[in-house]
């Protein structure tokens, strides 16, 4: 009978675990650190949340502006109004008023 003596190699028993080890590193960092990882998707989220806050202030002014417009169109043409703004462009006033200044451009 013919068998074969094989001397075991303590090397030989590192190999699968070394692999295992090295995938499971290259993975792990890759899900923190990589471009779809945990810290890019906070970071993507933080811009979210800022354009969605800038978003919202740039909504508002655009509805002030139509209001504005709309005071101003033929159909209602309100006096009140077109005073106000003319004279705010013009930098004109009577001795007699108190001017308070607010940007509406």
């Amino acid at each position: 009978m013919w068998t074969k003596h094989h001397k075991e190699r303590k090397l030989g028993r590192l190999v699968l675990p070394a692999i295992t080890i090295a995938f499971v590193s290259y993975f792990g960092y890759h899900s923190i650190h990589g471009d779809l990882g945990l810290i890019a998707t906070e970071k993507f989220e933080r811009n979210r949340v800022e354009r969605a806050a800038a978003l919202e202030k740039l909504v508002k002014k655009r509805e002030a502006l139509e209001r504005q417009v709309r005071l101003l169109s033929d159909g209602s043409l309100e006096k009140d109004m077109l005073d106000e703004i003319a004279r705010y462009q013009l930098n004109v006033s009577r001795k007699d008023e108190i001017t308070v200044f607010r940007n509406y451009f």
